[in-house]
């Protein structure tokens, strides 16, 4: 694929992405979206945090796709897929990731606290990965921002 392809394609997968990330915030979830896109550009696994309404710290954007991609294609290896996703993923996510053997993971806004940059200094994906970041990093960031800001005006525990 051309690199200006490959761009025009990303772009358009982090937008699906961050229409997950949208049904989070609207639900009251921290906004994050993913998705698992097949090399024919075929969505097949899409997902959003629900770790609140699943009651589960691992229900996370990352894991609802994984997942759901998993089901779709019929096997736990991912090998040709890629991963969008509008906040960089967790450590346990990158390692969820990494052992479904993902070959490439494109996020768009980093996560200063929580990120799997600041946890280790090994990359825990697959060692064929291609990591991308920074697409549509300032709408994705201005998602999460906006759903902290509305949390700390009416839930003094967020300050």
């Amino acid at each position: 694929m051309t690199d200006e392809r490959q761009h025009r394609q990303d772009m358009r997968m982090m937008m699906v992405a961050l229409n997950e990330a949208r049904q989070a915030f609207e639900a009251d979830e921290v906004p994050v979206g993913a998705v698992v896109v097949a090399p024919d550009g075929r969505i097949v696994g899409r997902g959003h945090n629900l770790t609140e309404t699943l009651c589960d710290v691992t229900a996370h954007a990352e894991m609802q796709a994984i997942t759901a991609a998993a089901n779709t294609l019929g096997g736990k290896y991912l090998p040709e897929c890629t991963l969008y996703v509008t906040v960089e993923p967790c450590l346990m996510c990158a390692g969820a990731i990494g052992w479904s053997q993902i070959r490439r993971i494109v996020y768009g806004a980093g996560d200063e606290k929580r990120g799997y940059r600041i946890q280790t200094s090994r990359s825990p994906f697959h060692p064929k990965a291609e990591v991308v970041s920074g697409v549509l990093a300032d709408e994705a960031s201005a998602l999460m921002r906006d759903f902290f800001a509305s949390k700390r005006k009416y839930n003094p525990a967020y300050l």
